[in-house]
């Protein structure tokens, strides 16, 4: 016996209409979050419980001003309503979330929306709002004269959503359709040529509202979709175009005076506002302060300092107990695997190692992610948005990149999933592109352990202090010219827009949807990073371990006897490691590919250190205390360490004998690691977010930038000493 599946409803509206809000409400925890297919936009689909008991499939569409589908949400809003979505059928209703303040602008994705053939249902939201403001709205005119169920609601507080949801049960089976205007004749003998040419003699799949998109926008991704050869293709739109604009039209603009000229006499004695009520809004007085552009930018600096501040100071101590977790569990792993040290390796440093090493980062993106969702759930985000816009317009980027930069500083991962409140996508991948640039807090050990070995002994805490200030802020200098240098040369498939941001109204956030969101910000970081970052570390593992060759021991054995007899047994363990170290694949690699960074200063140990901290920057310190017979169980702060770099000699070559480690070499090698992209975490975020192209890229541009940095740093500082 087959079943029906279940009937599906669209939600769709302008962004901050409280589209997503609604859904929360409406859904509850019986939702889930994925992308489209092939496309990275987020989606969410949810199960939504009707009076009469049925259910169905509720799908938050991307906020979207407009369906001329040239941006990425744009494209997936027109494809599912149209049922061109590779992974859904067309919607049975879609529901139209409108704000009540801006009935005009709102209805004008409606009236485009109508044209796909969907039956539709407006919500006219934050009611609450307007009887604030005194705005009185005549909803069942309005229900009259467009043809379709008419709802009002709050979302924030569940007003409406019961009479929402009796409309919308009415509605799937009256399936009510929005009126549409009466085209002029250019337009429906334009409409007819892309109809006969391109479904009835070339069999497209078009509804009437897609060859409308084809004739309206200039850069349909519609046309895309086609079968129809490029070169045909463009004739037939641009003949079309034509015959639009001896008509009388100009193409670009003809269909908002068209559907404004439709909508405005069906919004007549609507909406009507008290007089009594024209007072400056609550709203409205705030942001006489937090857009004022000298108060508010200090308002805005010391709001990011608070944020930037917790990532650290809140996420210390939990990352702390993970870390120390991870310990005690490798610990009782090693404990129980003694017998074969090859399994006992495999799980302590490749696969225990490999989950530390991700979930160590959960920390600072629950803390920030919560930030980041108290500043929006309070309509703040978006004004600092429109503060931060002038200051980055320069470089091609918008003020919604600021806040992921910022982040960014703490760990890039979340920065980069932050820049998802980017619109604009070429906006959004210089952002992810340039994001490693900040210094984040993995360099921290870095720097940390160099300063103390080779600035502060000579130059004092002051000097110490400054060196780690300016550590901080060289990706900082770099990330603007570059970010100038990708807006003019990334490819023009990287379609850029201009920035429009709707301020929404200030808002009391609501902790319980706060928790949600923090709930899937971290359950989506561990699925989407966490497998690729263990694979990642397992391979790093074996490139360090293996070979071993059998003979190596009782070398090693037998010359520490001769050079230091009565050599303790963990000393002789220490010199064992840094052997098979240099005898692995990745020792072997090191000394291979040391004569590409001998220009820099380094030699093979160093080299090691480096490549090994692919994974993670931090592994360096434990790398650089296997390689120095140290063990690896230390830290930046170990003296033992920082007296062995001091002492470091070169082991052949023509600098044999010499120091390997001074002034020059130190700042070259913290240069190199505050511009190189070392973590496998961020390399894998990249690849999901964007393309594995744009990882590869992006850590081979910034590696060849380290590179040069890090030669040039070591070079005039001998030159200068």
């Amino acid at each position: 016996m087959s079943t029906q599946p279940p009937l599906s409803v669209a939600l769709i509206g302008n962004p901050n209409t409280g589209k997503t809000s609604l859904f929360n409400m409406l859904t509850g925890l019986h939702q889930h979050v994925g992308n489209y297919a092939g496309v990275t936009v987020e989606k969410k689909t949810g199960t939504w419980t009707l009076p009469d008991g049925g259910q169905v499939n509720l799908i938050d569409l991307p906020g979207t001003y407009n369906l001329n589908a040239a941006s990425l949400d744009e494209r997936v809003a027109v494809d599912v309503l149209a049922g061109h979505s590779s992974d859904a059928a067309p919607p049975d209703l879609v529901i139209v979330v409108v704000d009540v303040e801006n009935l005009r602008r709102n209805l004008y994705l409606a009236s485009q929306a109508s044209e796909l053939g969907v039956p539709m249902v407006i919500a006219l939201n934050c009611w609450d709002v307007a009887e604030r403001k005194g705005l009185q709205i005549d909803s069942k005119l309005l229900e009259q004269r467009l043809g379709v169920p008419v709802v009002p609601t709050v979302a924030r507080t569940r007003r409406g959503t019961g009479a929402l949801a009796e409309a919308v049960t009415r509605a799937l089976e009256t399936r009510p359709m929005l009126v549409r205007p009466r085209w002029p004749e250019a337009v429906t003998d334009s409409i007819a040529d892309l109809r006969r040419e391109l479904v009835e003699t070339r069999d497209e799949t078009l509804r009437e509202g897609e060859l409308q998109r084809l004739l309206f926008d200039r850069r349909s991704a519609v046309a895309e979709r086609l079968k129809t050869p490029a070169a045909e293709r463009d004739a037939l739109l641009r003949a079309a175009r034509e015959k639009l604009h001896l008509g009388g039209y100009q193409p670009d603009a003809a269909e908002s005076l068209l559907r404004y000229r439709f909508l405005n006499p069906l919004l007549n004695d609507i909406l009507e506002r008290q007089a009594a009520m024209k007072k400056r809004s609550t709203s409205e007085s705030i942001d006489q302060l937090l857009l004022h552009r000298v108060w508010g930018l200090l308002v805005f600096v010391g709001m990011m300092y608070v944020v930037f501040q917790s990532v650290y100071t809140w996420a210390g101590p939990l990352m702390d107990i993970i870390e120390r977790g991870v310990g005690w569990l490798g610990g009782i792993a090693g404990g129980a695997l003694t017998a074969t040290p090859i399994l006992q390796s495999l799980v302590v440093d490749g696969v225990i190692g490999g989950v530390g090493a991700f979930l160590v980062f959960l920390p600072q993106i629950l803390v920030l992610f919560f930030f980041i969702a108290l500043l929006e759930e309070t309509g703040y985000m978006a004004r600092a948005a429109f503060l931060m816009d002038k200051l980055f317009s320069w470089s091609g980027l918008n003020g919604k990149s600021f806040v992921p930069l910022l982040s960014s500083f703490a760990c890039a991962i979340p920065g980069i999933l932050a820049t998802r409140t980017i619109s604009d996508p070429k906006a959004r991948c210089i952002t992810i592109l340039i994001a490693p640039l900040m210094s984040c807090s993995a360099r921290l050990p870095v720097y940390l352990l160099l300063i103390g070995a080779f600035i502060e002994p000579e130059y004092g805490a002051a000097v110490a202090g400054l060196t780690l200030f300016a550590m901080h802020f060289i990706g900082v200098l770099l990330a603007g010219p570059l970010a100038w240098l990708l807006h003019r040369t990334l490819p023009r498939s990287v379609a850029s827009q201009p920035f429009v941001m709707e301020l929404p109204h200030y808002r009391v956030p609501q902790l319980g949807r706060i928790g949600h969101r923090l709930y899937e910000s971290g359950s989506e970081f561990i699925v989407r990073a966490g497998t690729v970052i263990c694979a990642m570390t397992i391979v790093i593992w074996a490139l360090l371990y293996f070979p071993r060759p059998p003979e190596l021991a009782e070398t090693v054995q037998a010359t520490a006897q001769v050079e230091s007899p009565g050599i303790s047994e963990a000393e002789l363990e220490h010199r064992l490691n840094a052997a098979y170290l240099k005898q692995s694949y990745m020792g072997r690699f090191g000394n291979a590919v040391q004569p590409v960074f001998a220009p820099a200063g380094y030699d093979w140990k160093i080299t090691v250190g480096v490549l090994a901290s692919f994974p993670a920057r931090e592994i360096i310190i434990s790398t650089l205390g296997i390689t120095y017979a140290l063990g690896g169980e230390i830290d930046e702060d170990s003296d033992d360490l920082r007296s062995t770099l001091a002492k470091a000699r070169w082991e052949s070559g023509p600098r044999a004998g010499t120091p390997v480690f001074n002034l020059p070499v130190a700042l070259s090698i913290m240069v190199f690691f505050a511009l190189c992209m070392q973590c496998g975490a961020t390399v894998a975020v990249i690849a999901k977010e964007l393309h594995w192209g744009w990882a590869i890229g992006s850590f081979a541009g910034l590696t060849a930038l380290a590179w040069v940095a890090a030669v040039l740093t070591y070079q005039i500082g001998m030159w200068l000493a």
